[in-house]
């Protein structure tokens, strides 16, 4: 019976002990399970062999924008030979005025254009709306890119048209100004004779 009695003391001293451990031991130590705070793992853990985790990516460069050269505030029209044997070209005008007053052209103003296809075209004020086509008048270029006309005072006097061929060459033709009749396509290319003639040594 006495044996008894001190194996019951026994066991009842160890498990005392035990639970004094347990009672003293720290908190880090008392818990098992994971951690509350920690991020939450998507994975078991395990690691696949023979398969690394991607590099990060540096972020690209921005390759800056190429911007054209700047053009100057105006740039001088050019003519385009059209495949047809046409030529297009920007439009242009000049003009010239008789300002004599002895004179019997006073205040007439003989003007000169071009249209979109190259053709060039001359006015006199006496006679309002009509533009002479001044391919009537021989040796007249083709592909006019620019004009200009002069005049002197007197009557009879001299109209002075200067044509800007679309090669660069300029083309001149004197004309027979008269105050008794306004130049029209019937008689501009004989007021005109001998034409057009191409002027020496025109810088191209």
């Amino acid at each position: 019976m006495t044996t008894l009695t001190w194996a019951a003391r026994g066991v009842a001293a160890v498990s005392g002990a035990v639970l004094a451990g347990a009672l003293l031991a720290p908190a880090a130590f008392a818990h098992t399970g994971p951690d509350p705070k920690a991020p939450a793992k998507h994975s078991s853990g395990k690691k696949t062999p023979g398969k690394k985790a991607p590099a990060k990516k540096a972020p690209a460069k921005k390759t800056p924008v190429k911007q054209a050269p700047a053009r100057p505030g105006l740039e001088e029209p050019q003519n385009v030979q059209l495949a047809d044997g046409r030529c297009s070209t920007s439009r242009d005008i000049s003009s010239a005025v008789v300002d004599y007053s002895g004179s019997g052209l006073f205040e007439t103003v003989f003007r000169s254009a071009t249209d979109n296809d190259g053709h060039a075209f001359l006015n006199d004020s006496r006679n309002p709306g009509v533009w002479i086509n001044l391919g009537l008048v021989p040796g007249a270029p083709r592909c006019v890119y620019d004009t200009a006309v002069s005049v002197t005072e007197e009557s009879p006097g001299h109209l002075y048209i200067t044509l800007l061929a679309g090669d660069g060459t300029l083309h001149q033709a004197v004309c027979t100004s008269s105050a008794a009749a306004p130049f029209t396509p019937a008689n501009l290319a004989a007021a005109c004779t001998p034409g057009f003639t191409e002027l020496a040594d025109t810088p191209v």
